[in-house]
């Protein structure tokens, strides 16, 4: 069965969270990568062999869109690479979106290290 992950990040993580991605390329070739607008398309235009669709940017209801994909079971993992040192005006999206990956006991990661045990556990 073909494993979906939702990849999200702030302005700040987009790099890393590129960069992520592009360390483990081969293992997420046949993956179905859901991410929010901008970063899904930095993704698809660094990394074109994988498989991203995206929903809206974060701010403007792509959060939430990930977050009904987790509540809708959807989803096999989450991959949110956050900047806890910049300020976050959509605070409330992150937090909802945080708060379904745990009432649904989705793995998730938060940083570099955490994402390579979910990738590790998913696959």
């Amino acid at each position: 069965m073909t494993k979906t992950i939702a990849l999200v990040a702030h302005d700040a993580r987009k790099d890393a969270l590129v960069e992520w991605v592009g360390r483990h390329a081969g293992r997420l070739v046949g993956i179905m990568i859901v991410a929010t607008g901008t970063t899904g398309g930095r993704i698809r235009d660094a990394h074109g062999r994988l498989s991203v669709t995206t929903v809206k940017s974060g701010p403007l209801g792509g959060d939430q869109q990930i977050g009904a994909m987790i509540a809708d079971g959807k989803l096999d993992g989450l991959i949110f690479f956050v900047d806890p040192l910049s300020p976050m005006p959509h605070d409330v999206d992150i937090k909802a979106l945080l708060r379904l990956a745990a009432v649904y006991d989705l793995p998730m990661a938060t940083s570099p290290t955490t994402a390579d045990a979910v990738l590790d556990y998913l696959l």
